[in-house]
């Protein structure tokens, strides 16, 4: 039995028509994944930041990376499959695709700011494609897999996918907010939010017994903490020399 030739226009082709498709049905597994292991609550921002994130995983990343390698390693049998003559534009578009592609796969574990900004390229990129596509089709009889299978529909559906679930995710109270609660440094960041938010109730004036109580402390402290006066012992020069002091009523002896 002979071996199906995986370079054959008619595989390239198979390949096209099936490479979308299997794209789109892992960014929806491992965002259904992310969401499940993200626990509660599940908003609808969320659901957003997870999905907008593998679209831009598989579908525009991965999908990328392969229209490169297509293109410049099979150019000839993809340039068929699609039901077009070869090009040396084909390698403009593969260098394309691939600059698309590695911009994807950044965007993707970035912020609002870089996604949307690859969004808007990507979407410029694959309706132009689709629109190519639809011109072809309306011109003449071009029923390749390439030119009218899945990637027809996905050159659509992904960059207004991509573009929808940006807006919804940009909300105030986005997955971005939601994600971050489940974390360490989430909870205590919300836990002085709620500190910071909380009335804050103001001290009575202290009470006149109070501040004398607080005197008497503060005079009693000053006394045992200074220093002890001296205690000098008798002088002996004066007991030798007969000038001891008299009792009451003793008669002076120098005046008898």
């Amino acid at each position: 039995m002979p071996e199906a030739d995986v370079s054959s226009p008619l595989a390239i082709g198979t390949i096209l028509a099936a490479v979308p498709v299997a794209l789109w049905v892992a960014a929806l597994i491992f965002a259904a994944v992310a969401v499940w292991r993200a626990g509660k609550p599940i908003t609808p921002g969320l659901i957003a930041d997870k999905l907008v994130r593998y679209l831009f995983v598989f579908p525009l990343g991965v999908q990328g990376l392969w229209v490169f390698f297509e293109y410049m390693f099979l150019p000839d049998e993809t340039s068929s499959a699609i039901g077009w003559a070869p090009s040396p534009f084909q390698f403009e578009v593969g260098v394309a695709n691939l600059g698309l592609g590695l911009a994807s796969l950044y965007a993707a574990f970035k912020g609002f700011e870089a996604r949307a900004a690859v969004g808007i390229a990507a979407a410029c990129f694959l309706a132009g494609a689709g629109v190519g596509h639809i011109m072809d089709l309306l011109a003449g009889d071009n029923l390749t897999p390439g030119n009218s299978g899945p990637v027809l529909i996905t050159d659509f559906l992904t960059p207004i996918v991509v573009l929808i679930l940006l807006i919804v995710w940009s909300r105030p109270s986005d997955a971005v907010n939601a994600t971050a609660r489940n974390t360490v440094a989430g909870r205590i960041e919300e836990a002085l939010k709620e500190v910071q938010q909380e009335p804050r109730v103001e001290a009575a004036p202290p009470r006149l017994e109070d501040e004398l109580e607080n005197a008497r402390k503060a005079m009693r402290e000053a006394l045992t903490s200074g220093p002890k006066p001296e205690v000098l012992p008798p002088a002996r020069g004066a007991a030798r020399s007969g000038n001891a002091p008299r009792r009451k009523g003793q008669p002076d002896r120098a005046n008898t």
